[in-house]
């Protein structure tokens, strides 16, 4: 069993940043790939960043590349989205998912765990 905790959501101006994380606990963490996904009021979830088991694959959507870092520590478990530069239109409420499958992976349905997610709020 796998269990996903997202933290470090909140309230920011446009053109802040936030630093959200995923803490992992049960199977062996480096055999996931991660992956942040995102659902706005009203819209489908959608793809924000993935890396790889190892860290050295990573994938964006177009909207967020150059904004957000996604980074991984399998030491501690824990797997980072860096969000600079936010914009209205990032509020959403932000998942962490894992997946056994190989390398990046940007289709929400590949993804065999998720975790509750954490609001994001970007004002204007």
């Amino acid at each position: 069993q796998v269990q996903l905790v997202e933290s470090g959501g909140g309230l920011v101006q446009a053109g802040g940043s936030l630093r959200l994380s995923c803490a992992k606990s049960g199977r062996t963490f480096s055999r996931y790939a991660m992956g942040w996904f995102r659902q706005a009021p009203g819209k489908e979830r959608e793809f924000v960043a993935a890396i790889s088991w190892s860290g050295g694959s990573m994938d964006y959507a177009d909207s967020v590349k150059g904004r957000f870092t996604i980074s991984r520590d399998n030491a501690k478990n824990t797997v980072h989205l860096q969000m600079n530069s936010l914009k209205p239109e990032d509020t959403a409420v932000y998942y962490c998912a894992a997946t056994s499958s190989v390398g990046v992976n940007s289709v929400a349905y590949e993804y065999d765990y998720w975790g509750q997610g954490t609001q994001v709020t970007v004002s204007s």
